[in-house]
């Protein structure tokens, strides 16, 4: 494959990050959307805030791909935080996909990230890409970013939207918080432990999403999580196996709540979700199993 030219929103991000790296050892020249001044030529600037983007730097890209937003568990849930979080995904998005629908020559592939919980707390019934979105802050949310994405797919640009799980990593994410606490000999359960974890493994996930960038076939939401998805204990247990920690403590969920507020829904709700159109794509996990995807972080 020659060599190509990506542009790359929230390329400081956990999933971001792990990206461009792949991208850049692979010879790709990947032009990073920044906030502030660029410092060189790899960079270019963009201000979600204000709707504005350096569209002369999209200007014959081949992908570009967006996943910027403010961390979903980064803080409490207040309405300023929400307002927030929305307004960065949402916002972000509308700005990208107008400036990429605007360009004289645009991109063959606009990827714009999106995430599981837009199906909400689906119990232990198992859902892929044809079930409903849920109600709520989280599915509410994801149903308006995915929908921003609409200018640069009416203009004939293949866009496709990847509904990233739990990403396990110990570089950031829920995992990020988890392994230093495991570590310690402080994981446990949380709540009754019932609740099912959709997860991907960081490698997966910069594969899965290079595999929905390079097949020129494939558009609109993939789930990109892990075949078989877990509960809460399995993972517990499964983290205090490969650390060799153990896992007797749990954290009930009034205190859950009680420390964080509305985003504890999230934490103890349960979603049991298959990547059913990845497979179907013909895409292959490295690290499939839960205990895989750990040992690999």
């Amino acid at each position: 494959m020659h060599p190509a030219r990506i542009a790359v929103a929230g390329a400081s991000g956990l999933i971001g990050s792990a990206l461009v790296r792949s991208l850049t050892a692979e010879g790709h020249h990947v032009v990073r959307l920044v906030r502030r001044e660029p410092a060189g030529p790899d960079e270019a600037r963009w201000d979600p805030e204000r709707s504005f983007v350096d569209t002369a730097a999209l200007e014959g890209c081949d992908a570009v791909v967006n996943l910027a937003g403010a961390g979903i568990g980064d803080r409490r849930w207040t309405d300023a935080y929400k307002a927030l979080v929305r307004s960065s995904r949402v916002g972000g998005t509308r700005t990208l996909a107008r400036a990429v629908a605007s360009l004289d020559r645009p991109p063959r592939v606009f990827v714009n990230g999106s995430a599981i919980g837009i199906y909400g707390d689906t119990g232990d019934r198992p859902v892929d890409e044809d079930a409903v979105p849920g109600t709520g802050f989280l599915p509410e949310l994801c149903v308006e970013w995915e929908a921003a994405t609409e200018p640069a797919r009416a203009a004939g640009v293949r866009t496709v939207l990847p509904r990233t799980g739990l990403v396990v990593s110990r570089a950031g994410g829920a995992w990020g918080r988890l392994f230093p606490l495991f570590l310690a000999g402080l994981g446990g359960r949380l709540g009754n432990g019932r609740q099912y974890w959709s997860y991907i493994a960081l490698h997966d996930e910069v594969a899965a999403i290079r595999h929905l960038m390079d097949r020129a076939d494939l558009s609109g939401a993939f789930n990109l999580t892990a075949p078989q998805p877990v509960t809460n204990r399995q993972v517990t247990e499964a983290m205090g196996r490969v650390l060799h920690r153990p896992t007797l403590l749990s954290v009930p969920a009034p205190a859950l709540r009680l420390a964080l507020g509305e985003m504890a829904g999230d934490v103890l709700g349960s979603q049991r979700v298959l990547p059913t159109r990845l497979l179907q794509s013909g895409f292959t996990f490295a690290f499939p199993g839960i205990e895989d995807a750990i040992r690999a972080a």
